[in-house]
């Protein structure tokens, strides 16, 4: 992680694929969505097969790849179990049925295969400081509104197609749960550029971040009676360790690897899912 230098996060990603050059060597990789084309350059000049797919392939600038339309709202023209990895940068806060596109993302992974994942990151201290005070990801921004919200709007097209700015910006513990329901786990959080503001609203907070959180687990252990208590445990533990973890808390983006760790239609018996309502009669 560093402390100064640039704040944008496809340089991170540059780096990221430079240092695992040789794991995407010879892969079948999934630029979604491709932007400008800056990632889909890079992976190409380490060997990776890559495709580039975007809502709006115009935008797309390297020439040696042709970048097709796809809309992550709704199904890839992409076939089942078919990319070793899909590069998912800065789109999940943009999209509304985020649950969709990460599904979308397992199907088209081969079984194990990796989801890259970024976007601003709405768990650090700053973002919650801003949304306490402003309700909007940065203190110094209004709230959500279709002014400054609505990046692009295509009234010429028969859908009539609205692209959101930072509408739909999603915390580290949301993220887990929607890829856990999708198929994917985390399997390593890769950490980029220090936000100064959460830094220092980090000496400050800590002690009670790691007290409440804690009280809250504990609440959670003695309710849930009909949760084995070792899952329970294992499972609130892992929550609540991600939810004080420092470097979340002031880390500017968040850049997550997931793994695909089943089909879609296997994920209700694999991903420890526990039905509250199981017994209730909805008829009555």
């Amino acid at each position: 992680m560093k402390i100064g230098g640039t704040k944008d996060i496809k340089h991170f990603v540059r780096r990221f694929i430079q240092t695992h050059k040789e794991v995407f060597n010879g892969k079948t990789v999934i630029d979604c969505p491709a932007g400008s084309g800056f990632s889909s350059e890079l992976l190409d000049s380490v060997g990776a097969k890559v495709e580039a797919y975007d809502l709006f392939p115009e935008f797309f600038k390297y020439k040696e790849i042709t970048c097709k339309k796809a809309d992550l709202e709704s199904t890839l023209p992409v076939d089942d179990g078919y990319a070793d990895y899909v590069l998912f940068q800065e789109g999940i806060e943009h999209l509304s049925d985020q649950i969709h596109a990460l599904r979308e993302m397992n199907r088209v992974l081969k079984p194990g295969g990796r989801l890259l994942l970024t976007t601003p990151n709405y768990s650090n201290l700053r973002a919650k400081m801003s949304y306490m005070l402003n309700e909007s990801e940065q203190y110094k921004l209004m709230p959500p509104n279709q002014i400054e919200s609505i990046w692009f709007s295509n009234t010429n097209n028969a859908d009539k197609r609205i692209y959101f700015g930072h509408i739909f910006l999603i915390g580290i513990q949301r993220l887990k749960i929607l890829a856990l329901l999708s198929g994917l786990r985390i399997k390593k959080i890769h950490h980029t550029r220090v936000n100064m503001t959460s830094l220092l609203l980090l000496f400050f907070l800590y002690p009670a971040i790691v007290l409440f959180t804690y009280r809250a687990y504990k609440r959670a252990i003695r309710k849930n009676k009909d949760v084995p208590v070792g899952v329970k445990k294992k499972i609130f533990k892992d929550i609540f360790l991600l939810q004080i973890n420092p470097m979340i808390l002031i880390d500017g983006h968040l850049f997550v690897e997931f793994e695909k760790y089943c089909e879609l239609g296997e994920v209700v018996e694999s991903a420890d899912l526990f039905n509250k309502h199981a017994n209730t009669d909805f008829d009555t």
